[in-house]
C-alpha cells in the first residue's frame, strides 16, 4: 500500500510503497499528463511532476531507500496451511521536498481537468482514481504536521483553487525549496502551510521572479520553463 510520511526534520515527506504500488503511481501519471507534443503551455508543470516521476522510478530500482515491512503473515498462519512464505514485503521509498511534493499535488490536478476535457471523461477513470488517491495522501500526511486552523484554510484554498499553472514559472519552485531548506525544524512546522498556500497565489516574490524570467526569456528566445535559476541545491539534504 502507498504511503506518505513527514520525514524526521519536517524537510520533507517519504512516498513509499512495494515495487507495484510505486508502478501503479507513476504509470497513472504518465497516462493522464500525455506526451511532450501535449498542453505545452503546461510544459514547465509537466517536467516538475516527471521529475518526481524519475525519482519514484530510481527507488523501485533500489537506488533510494528498501525496507522490510511486515506483510501480516505469522509463524501460526503459515504452521495451519503447511507452507512457506516470507513474513515481510520489501518497500522503496524516497524522499521529495515539501514545496516540490505539494506543487506535484496541485498541479496533477490540471492535467486531471485537460485530461477529463480533451481525452476522457469517464466517471470511473481509474488512472484518475490512482492520482487522487495520491493527493489524498499528501494532504492527509499536511494534516498531522499544520494546526486545525491552517488545515482548514489549506482545505478550502485547494478547494476552491482558481490558479492553474498556465506558463507557470516553476523555477519559483527551486526558490520556495532551497528557502524551506534553510529552515530549522521549528521553522518548518511554523511555516509549512504558508509554503503551500503560496503555490496557489501569485505573490509578490512569484510575480518578480516571473517578470524577469520573461525579461531573459525574451532575449534569449527560451520558454520560461527552459531557463533555470542560477541558485544551487546543497549536495546533501538533511531529511
Amino acid at each position: 500500500m502507498l504511503s506518505i510520511e513527514c520525514t524526521e526534520r519536517l524537510t520533507g515527506a517519504r512516498i513509499s510503497g512495494d515495487y507495484w504500488d510505486l508502478d501503479e503511481l507513476v504509470s497513472a501519471i504518465y497516462v493522464v499528463i500525455g506526451d511532450e507534443n501535449r498542453y505545452y503551455d503546461y510544459q514547465g508543470a509537466r517536467h516538475r511532476i516527471l521529475n518526481v516521476c524519475y525519482n519514484l522510478r530510481k527507488a523501485v530500482q533500489g537506488e533510494k531507500n528498501i525496507e522490510l515491512v511486515s506483510n501480516g503473515v505469522h509463524r501460526e498462519m503459515l504452521k495451519h496451511h503447511n507452507m512457506i512464505a516470507p513474513e515481510k514485503n520489501v518497500y522503496f521509498s524516497v524522499e521529495i521536498l515539501w514545496p516540490e511534493l505539494v506543487f506535484t499535488a496541485l498541479a496533477l490536478s490540471d492535467f486531471i481537468k485537460l485530461h477529463n476535457e480533451m481525452i476522457d471523461d469517464t466517471l470511473w477513470n481509474i488512472h484518475i482514481a490512482i492520482i487522487r488517491k495520491f493527493q489524498g495522501n499528501v494532504l492527509d500526511c499536511l494534516k498531522y504536521q499544520l494546526s486545525d486552523e491552517h488545515y482548514t484554510v489549506l482545505q478550502q484554498l485547494i478547494q476552491n483553487r482558481s490558479l492553474n499553472y498556465f506558463r507557470y514559472a516553476t523555477q519559483y519552485v527551486d526558490l520556495l525549496n532551497l528557502e524551506y531548506i534553510n529552515l530549522s525544524k521549528e521553522e518548518r512546522k511554523e511555516n509549512l502551510a504558508a509554503y503551500a498556500i503560496r503555490l496557489m497565489i501569485e505573490d509578490e516574490a512569484y510575480v518578480m521572479l516571473k517578470e524577469e524570467i520573461l525579461a531573459t526569456a525574451s532575449v534569449t528566445k527560451h520558454e520560461i520553463h527552459e531557463l533555470p535559476l542560477s541558485l544551487k541545491y546543497p549536495e546533501e539534504i538533511v531529511w
